[in-house]
């Protein structure tokens, strides 16, 4: 299990330091630029030019942010992971982007283990994070619960889905590979289900605690 929480920060750290370098850099980079370019004897394209500059700003700014829920999981899932999954939950709801429909059955859940609910909690940011960037759903479903010494967490979106045979021969896309990896590593069970255009359904199995 340490072997386990040192392998999840590692991959944590790698995440950040991505972020920082593709996107928060970018960005940065970006609003230099512009702000460079402002010649204040054009009023009008000087206005412009530092209303984007602020856009660009407040970029930068979500993005940071989103590393800071990263580094501070430890701290969310110390009051439990149904409390943590209900933080993601409330950050995906105010982007209003999509149609949530939610059971988080796991806020009263009075078992912890912090190795695992840490690792669950970077699964469900993982999955989250796939569905932002490539499967332009409008809809997403997310139930947790605890059956028999099972926690089952269950993802349903309907975006653009992908063919699930094709993947698994590239063993790569949508940080498949990091999702299975993480699961083995607390000896839980996958099912994933997709096809192009019909959105994807993921159910992750975890024995708890």
């Amino acid at each position: 299990m340490l072997q386990t929480r040192v392998e999840v920060q590692e991959q944590t750290m790698q995440s950040i330091a991505t972020e920082l370098h593709d996107n928060v850099g970018q960005l940065l980079s970006l609003t230099t630029l512009t702000l460079n370019s402002v010649n204040l004897n054009d009023e009008e394209k000087a206005k412009k030019k530092i209303e984007n500059s602020l856009s660009l700003v407040n970029k930068s700014i979500k993005e940071l942010r989103e590393l800071a829920k990263l580094l501070h999981g430890e701290q969310l899932v110390e009051s439990g992971i149904g409390h943590a999954i209900d933080q993601e939950i409330n950050w995906l709801n105010k982007a209003g982007t999509y149609e949530l429909k939610t059971n988080n059955q796991l806020t009263d859940l009075e078992l912890t283990s912090p190795d695992k609910d840490l690792i669950i909690l970077r699964l469900l940011q993982e999955i989250i994070n796939n569905i932002i960037k490539h499967a332009k759903a409008t809809h997403i479903q997310i139930d947790s619960y605890l059956e028999k010494n099972v926690l089952h967490l269950n993802v349903i979106e309907n975006g653009v889905g992908f063919d699930t045979a094709e993947t698994k021969e590239k063993k790569s896309g949508m940080g498949l590979n990091s999702i299975n990896k993480r699961i083995e590593m607390i000896n839980g069970k996958l099912a994933l289900n997709s096809a192009p255009g019909k959105g994807t359904s993921i159910s992750i199995e975890i024995p708890y605690p």
